[in-house]
């Protein structure tokens, strides 16, 4: 079960953004075990949805850490990413599956983006981006999703593609943007996505170790390049973007031990560096990481982080199977 990390740190972050963790929040029931947890969302009721990738995709909690419920047996190929709407619907990425599911917070199926198990014709091979041969349509194993404040819902797509997509707020597809590469506009692995607080699209573009930022008809504005293979962006509702990022420990088949690990980034709207933490070289020590790869802030200003922790780290014999998928920050006031 893997839910284990040292709790000696008592404190990560600088300036006004310095946290606890929590050590072991989460109590998960010894005959309903999670997997790696993927991605990470916070209801209005303050529920925790963790989407993992073990036998139960969809685990819910307090924010105590009390298990409430599960669900999602035998409907996804591969959990992805989660998205928590202002209505508390839930949109849960299935990168494998090529679609997106459209959830109540109790599990019944409101409606699905994308044909199930057909994905679009970008000449990928083996889910390599390296290998994209064009930009396509609706997805080819896409990421994760976010929404605009009237409704719109953008998509980042993905390992198998190399556009985002936008979606007007009756569901009709409205605009696609983004080809590989590395230049502005272009991606190389689109694996997170968020809308900040001037209305612009935020791109993780992670193979490039940048985020890119749109106006929403996708015309590029500007890139920030102080980030390590970021997975996905949180904006909270003072505009603050907190960035989950993967590092060059994990994750990757050329690892950078000399280079940044998996961190926390916590920027300002103008994109100054508020707080980080993370980094360093003991994914084991509470407030490190192996493989950051979703986060979210709540109410409350909790961080939560989801890490990839089997795939990216016990597969490549960095960790063993005890090290933490899941840490809680909670703000030092």
């Amino acid at each position: 079960m893997m839910n284990q990390r040292s709790s000696h740190t008592e404190r990560v972050g600088q300036g006004d953004h310095v946290y606890r963790p929590l050590d072991a929040w989460h109590q998960v029931p010894a005959d309903i075990p999670m997997g790696e947890a993927v991605g990470v969302a916070v209801d209005s009721q303050d529920r925790v949805f963790v989407f993992n990738r073990g036998r139960h995709p969809v685990m819910v909690f307090d924010a105590d850490g009390t298990f409430l419920s599960c669900w999602g047996e035998g409907d996804f190929q591969r959990p992805h990413g989660i998205h928590i709407d202002p209505e508390d619907v839930l949109y849960l990425t299935d990168d494998q599956g090529h679609c997106i599911h459209k959830c109540t917070p109790e599990g019944e199926r409101l409606g699905m983006f994308g044909s199930p198990g057909v994905p679009s014709d970008t000449g990928v091979v083996d889910a390599n981006y390296r290998t994209l041969q064009q930009p396509a349509g609706p997805f080819n194993l896409p990421t994760n999703v976010t929404f605009s404040s009237d409704g719109e819902m953008y998509v980042s797509d993905g390992y198998g593609n190399c556009r985002v997509h936008c979606y007007a707020a009756t569901g009709e597809l409205q605009l696609s943007w983004g080809e590989p590469g590395c230049d502005e506009g272009q991606f190389h692995l689109p694996h997170g996505i968020a809308v900040d607080s001037q209305d612009r699209v935020v791109v993780a573009d992670r193979e490039n170790s940048r985020l890119q930022f749109f106006t929403r008809a996708g015309e590029f504005c500007e890139q920030w390049t102080d980030v390590v293979r970021p997975c996905n962006v949180f904006v909270t509702s003072d505009g603050n973007l907190f960035v989950a990022e993967m590092g060059w420990h994990a994750g990757t088949s050329q690892p950078r031990p000399d280079e940044a690990g998996g961190r926390v980034s916590v920027f300002a709207p103008d994109g100054v560096l508020l707080s980080r933490w993370g980094g360093g070289l003991n994914p084991y020590a509470a407030g490190d990481f192996i493989a950051p790869h979703d986060i979210w802030v709540d109410r409350q200003g909790g961080v939560y982080v989801a890490e990839v922790t089997l795939s990216a780290g016990v597969s490549r014999g960095l960790v063993t199977a005890d090290c933490a998928t899941l840490q809680k920050f909670v703000p030092r006031r």
